[in-house]
């Protein structure tokens, strides 16, 4: 029994036991953790600079319920495979590029009359 004990070390010597060390065995996650902000930002609808004009000039105001909506219709988009999508929710249309959960343009009824939308892939209706 030559070995020293230090203050602070439960064990003698410099080799601790395995117990202590930590196993990647118990780890359930096998991709790698995505800082939480940018876990936020991905689930967040934005607004393209555009799209904040169009909704001033129109004097349209998206409550959070109506933005909560907006990205429901957006993940159902995105489970489709659907790139850019048009939503229609009562009398608003929204051109939204997926990918991105970004509103590229905003419409109300009135703006929406003989219109034709294009270069989408696919339509979500919000009732």
């Amino acid at each position: 029994m030559s070995d020293r004990i230090t203050v602070g070390q439960l064990y003698t010597g410099i080799n601790t036991p395995n117990l202590l060390s930590r196993s990647k065995q118990g780890d359930l996650s096998t991709t790698p953790e995505r800082p939480f902000a940018q876990v936020l930002e991905d689930n967040l609808l934005k607004l393209s600079n555009h799209a904040a004009k169009r909704l001033e000039q129109r004097g349209i105001e998206l409550k959070s319920e109506q933005m909560q909506q907006i990205g429901t219709a957006l993940d159902k988009a995105a489970a489709k495979g659907a790139k850019e999508s048009l939503i229609l929710m009562q009398d608003l249309a929204f051109i939204v590029n997926v990918k991105n959960r970004t509103v590229v343009t905003a419409m109300d009824s009135e703006s929406m009359k003989n219109n034709v939308f294009t270069q989408i892939d696919s339509a979500v209706i919000i009732s």
